[in-house]
C-alpha cells in the first residue's frame, strides 16, 4: 500500500465535493490500486488554513466551512499566512488547486503550480488559466523535477478530454474539434426555448449556481474562449491565448430570435471550434443556428459536448450530461489516481 499526502489549496464547491468523493471511494482505492490517502493541509480564501501533518478530520473540517466558520482551530501548528507559505510549508505529496480562474494570465494559479512542482510535489488542477497560460512551462518543469501536471477538469469536467488523447489515442493526429463547451450559456438558450426572456434565464442560472453574480465571463465567450484555447495549446501542440480566438457571445441573441429558429427545427447554440490552418490555427466562438441533424442540436440545459476530427477518426464525440461540482471532482479523483500509476 502506498498512502498518498494530499494538500488542497481552494475549498469551494468543487474542493469539498472532492473531499466527500475521496471519502466515498476510499475502500475502492485501497482495493483496486493499493492507495490510501490523508488530507494534510487545506487553505482557503475566506475561511482561513489548516495544517496537521497527521491528517485534517474531513468531517469537521465541512462542518465549518458549510456553516461558515473558520478551519484554522483544525491546525496543529499556527496557522500559515499565505498561499505560498501553505505550499511550501505543507509537507505533502500532492497539491491539489483549485482557486479561482483569471483569463488574462492565469496568475495567481501559474505561481502557486510553479511552486508546487518546485516543492517536489505533483500539481492537479481543475483551473483553465494556468493550462492556457502555462502549459508548457509547467508541463516542462514537471517533467524536470519528475513530477506530474495534471488538469483533466479544467475543460468538460469530468469528462476524460485530455487523458483521451495522452493515453488512449496514441499517434492520432487532432484536425480540429467543434462543441459546446459553457454550460452557462446553453442553459440560458434553453430556458429561452420554453419562453424566458434573457434576463429571466440568467436570474435562473444564478439562481441555481450556474452563473456568477455578473455572468460577463458566459455571457460574452470569454469561458468558451478560455476553454477553446486550453484545448489548442494541449492537444493541437500550438500555442493560443483567448484573446486570439474569435469570439462573439450570446448578448445579443433575443427571444424572438431563439423561437423563430425553433419554430424552424433549428436552435442558437454558442459553438466553440479550432481546424489547423497550415502551422497555424482557425480558432472561434459565436452563436450558430444548429438543425435536428447536427450533433449540437440535442445537448440541452448544463449539458455540453465536442467533436474531434482527427486524421484517423473522422468523428469522435463526448457528451456530458448535466455536470456539476461533483463531475469536477470526479476529474480530480481520476487525476489522482493516474497520478500515482
Amino acid at each position: 500500500m502506498t498512502h498518498y499526502r494530499i494538500a488542497l489549496l481552494g475549498f469551494g464547491n468543487v474542493g469539498q465535493a472532492f473531499v466527500r468523493l475521496l471519502q466515498r471511494k476510499k475502500d475502492l482505492l485501497l482495493q483496486d490500486h493499493n492507495l490510501s490517502f490523508s488530507i494534510t493541509g487545506i487553505a482557503t480564501g475566506r475561511h482561513g488554513i489548516a495544517f496537521d501533518p497527521l491528517g485534517l478530520d474531513l468531517e469537521r473540517a465541512l462542518q465549518l466551512i458549510t456553516t461558515g466558520n473558520r478551519i484554522d482551530m483544525l491546525s496543529r501548528r499556527l496557522s500559515l499566512v499565505n498561499p505560498l507559505e501553505f505550499i511550501t510549508s505543507c509537507g505533502a505529496d500532492i497539491l491539489f488547486e483549485n482557486t479561482p480562474v483569471n483569463y488574462a494570465d492565469g496568475q495567481p494559479a501559474v505561481e502557486y503550480l510553479r511552486t508546487t512542482l518546485q516543492s517536489g510535489m505533483h500539481a492537479i488542477t481543475a483551473n483553465k488559466g494556468p493550462v492556457v497560460h502555462a502549459y508548457h512551462e509547467l508541463t516542462q518543469l514537471a517533467k524536470k523535477v519528475d513530477r506530474k501536471f495534471y488538469f483533466e477538469s479544467a475543460v468538460m469536467d469530468g469528462a476524460p478530454i485530455f487523458s483521451l488523447f495522452r493515453e488512449c489515442l496514441p499517434a492520432a493526429d487532432l484536425q480540429g474539434f467543434r462543441g459546446i463547451l459553457n454550460s452557462t450559456t446553453n442553459l440560458v438558450l434553453s430556458r429561452m426555448e420554453g419562453g424566458e426572456s434573457f434576463e429571466q434565464a440568467i436570474a435562473y442560472a444564478q439562481s441555481i449556481g450556474i452563473a456568477e453574480t455578473e455572468p460577463s465571463g458566459d455571457i460574452d465567450g470569454w469561458d468558451a474562449a478560455v476553454k477553446v484555447a486550453a484545448l489548442v495549446t494541449v492537444l493541437m501542440g500550438i500555442p493560443l491565448k483567448p484573446s486570439q480566438v474569435d469570439r462573439i457571445g450570446i448578448r445579443n441573441l433575443t427571444l424572438a430570435d431563439v423561437q423563430q429558429a425553433t419554430g424552424q427545427t433549428k436552435r442558437w447554440k454558442l459553438v466553440c471550434s479550432a481546424r489547423r490552418d497550415g502551422q497555424a490555427v482557425l480558432a472561434q466562438v459565436q452563436p450558430e443556428l444548429v438543425g435536428a441533424d447536427s450533433p449540437l442540436y440535442g445537448v440541452n440545459g448544463t449539458s455540453s459536448i465536442v467533436t474531434f476530427n482527427t486524421d484517423v477518426l473522422p468523428q469522435l464525440s463526448i457528451t456530458e450530461g448535466n455536470p456539476g461540482p461533483e463531475t469536477t471532482a470526479y476529474g480530480l479523483l481520476a487525476d489522482f489516481i493516474n497520478t500515482t500509476r
